[in-house]
């Protein structure tokens, strides 16, 4: 046999060889996950941005303005979801579905507004209780927005005067709380063990908290009024504040709050939920990041949020914690209708290839960045496209730590491990959307019904003709059916009504959606 040839077998053979030992390690590195009954628990943190759109991710949007080398990494690192929607698509009900694995809807519609009080109830079953009654500490640092017991300190015989929304609207002298005062209703009622944050970046009253008592007391009135906002508005409500409050200040200080939280308690399981406060409304970016995008403002503090989640995953690897803590990145909702003038000025698509923003019904409200990360235990930059909600972590992360759930608690859960272990097999082909009530809804495998005609958002412009008109989409002024019907398959952007066209497969849809909501 020539020398060439049996070079030519030696070489494949060696090939085989390693392929086969890479395919070997790989299946060692990654062992299935089962539930843990005891030993060493894992870490779980929680990074929940606000008002970040599915394409702000620079992975999942490859006409990307703004960089995000830090979350992209971490979607390398583990595992990238690219069809996982919240329960609804605005901030306070997405987050109490998120830590509760029940949609909101069952409960509430709308945001919790500055001055009303918690949407938990007292033997409610939450992710923190749930860490809790496992051993583990659990810590909230950041942006809370499910009510607390404001009204507690209330004087006799106030009453608010009103926004043109109709959000009360209360002055400093209005109550008669103290630093020692106990706010008995916020993040230590619903079962975390540690908080500090600020309620929500444009809410009153403007201080920090810390647990349930206030670090500096409220005793002055906000007027804010800063050159870094987009739309014409910052959405800050008046109200009270602490003296000297600022709001570019907020994100800087969770971030070395939240690291040296990590730090202190790295040699106990902990969990550790971080609602951020950006890139949301107002956009304060700081100066280190002002002009560093090619997005605006919004870009500026969108890469702000990205250094954010780098500095957390540096914290945890420096304190030896990264091969023993499940990373879970996302966001409450899509990107706020700001996203429009973004669009048309700067080229950058925040909810990008989806239609709407946040407030709305279609998927560019509800579909968001979703990556799971746990070193040596998820592969390393897989993509899954299996339809999921954010209320199936819980049950998720209930089975990873041999949880028993409540017969009555987190309700509309499914746990998606498998797909973690790398199981493509769907664990979901249902879910029920809503930001309203009695509008609603309902993605059944690649089909999404809506069982209304409201193509407007709540509050904020309609999408600008000019946008219309860029991507040659239809006026939806022109759209005379009763309801909605879109397949996702042939049309992610939600452009071809087919509602009218299909009557059969509408009420069919129409009574399942019925069924699953009782």
């Amino acid at each position: 046999m020539p020398n060439f040839v049996l070079e030519n077998y030696q070489m494949k053979f060696r090939l085989i060889i390693i392929s086969l030992a890479v395919s070997l390690i790989s299946t060692h590195l990654f062992a299935e996950i089962k539930p843990i009954k005891s030993g060493n628990l894992p870490n779980v943190v929680i990074i929940y941005a606000d008002d970040m759109g599915y394409g702000d991710l620079a992975k999942n949007n490859p006409d990307s303005k703004v960089p995000t080398p830090a979350m992209d990494k971490l979607a390398n690192s583990g595992m990238n979801f690219t069809d996982v929607s919240t329960s609804s698509g605005i901030c306070s009900p997405s987050r109490y579905a998120l830590l509760t694995g029940e949609y909101h809807w069952r409960r509430f519609h709308r945001i919790v507004r500055c001055w009303e009080d918690t949407v938990f109830k007292e033997d409610d079953t939450t992710l923190p209780k749930m860490f809790k009654s496992k051993g583990y500490l659990t810590a909230c640092i950041g942006k809370w927005h499910l009510g607390w017991g404001w009204k507690d300190y209330l004087k006799d015989g106030v009453k608010p005067t009103y926004t043109k929304n109709g959000e009360e609207i209360f002055k400093v002298e209005d109550f008669n709380w103290t630093l020692d005062s106990q706010i008995k209703r916020g993040p230590l009622f619903a079962g975390f063990d540690y908080y500090f944050g600020d309620d929500a970046p444009n809410f009153p009253p403007y201080t920090w908290i810390e647990n349930d008592r206030f670090l500096s007391l409220p005793t002055e009135t906000s007027i804010f009024d800063y050159d870094f906002k987009e739309g014409g508005v910052n959405e800050n409500r008046p109200g009270p504040m602490a003296k000297g409050w600022k709001q570019e200040a907020v994100l800087p200080t969770l971030q070395k709050r939240s690291i040296a939280w990590i730090k202190a308690n790295k040699d106990k399981p902990f969990f550790l939920y971080l609602p951020l406060t950006s890139p949301h409304t107002p956009i304060v970016p700081t100066a280190e990041f002002r002009g560093k995008s090619n997005a605006g403002a919004y870009g500026d503090f969108l890469m702000q949020t990205d250094a954010f989640v780098g500095e957390i995953m540096k914290a945890l690897e420096e304190n030896g914690l990264l091969e023993n803590t499940i990373v879970v990145f996302s966001s409450d909702n899509g990107a706020a209708h700001y996203a429009y003038e973004r669009e048309l000025k700067f080229g950058h698509v925040s909810n990008s290839p989806f239609r709407g923003a946040k407030a709305d019904i279609w998927e560019g409200a509800h579909r968001v960045p979703f990556i799971v990360s746990w070193k040596g235990k998820i592969e390393a930059g897989k993509t899954s496209n299996q339809m999921l909600s954010q209320i199936d972590l819980f049950k998720t992360l209930a089975e990873i730590i041999d949880y028993k759930t409540p017969e009555n608690a987190a309700k509309d859960s499914k746990s998606f491990l498998t797909i973690l272990n790398g199981n493509e097999m769907p664990v979901r082909n249902t879910i029920v959307l809503n930001v309203e009530a009695e509008r609603y809804g309902y993605r059944k495998d690649n089909w999404v019904y809506l069982n209304h005609r409201k193509f407007d958002m709540l509050r904020g412009p309609k999408e600008p003709k000019a946008l219309l008109e860029k991507r040659n989409a239809p006026d939806p002024k022109e759209d005379k059916a009763l309801g909605q019907l879109y397949d996702l398959n042939v049309d992610i952007g939600q452009r071809a009504n087919l509602y009218d066209a299909n009557p059969e497969l509408v009420e069919k849809m129409n009574k399942e959606m019925r069924a699953e909501m009782r």
